[in-house]
């Protein structure tokens, strides 16, 4: 898997991306990898850490900038559209309101019509 689009740092065999703990060496296509919703997971990061061939400081420094940039929220799309700036503070409330229909007591030959043009 390549790196995501979005680098927030580089060390010599781990980088933070947008899409969490990601592995430079593309050779081994994502297996390492540590999504933004489980950086907060110990046994996956203990699991990966014990990995041969695993650099352990440069891991723990990519562990400590992605906590840092992902902070734990309950929801891992709106922790990662605040680290990219794109929301400022979580919504009050994730409810749609219902659809109000305001057509009682008309005839539907009356209501507006409306087409869709190609």
């Amino acid at each position: 898997m390549a790196l995501h689009r979005d680098i927030f740092w580089v060390g010599r065999q781990w980088a933070v991306t947008g899409a969490g703990i990601q592995a430079v060496d593309q050779r081994l296509r994502g297996v390492l990898d540590i999504e933004i919703a489980r950086l907060w997971d110990d046994d996956l990061v203990h699991s990966r850490r014990a990995k041969p061939g695993v650099n352990a400081a440069d891991f723990e420094k990519a562990l400590t900038v992605a906590r840092e940039r992902f902070p734990q929220t309950p929801d891992p799309i709106v922790a990662q559209l605040e680290a990219l700036g794109v929301v400022e503070a979580p919504a009050a409330s994730p409810v749609v309101p219902a659809m109000v229909l305001r057509v009682e007591g008309r005839l539907a030959r009356f209501l507006p019509q409306w087409r869709v043009r190609r």
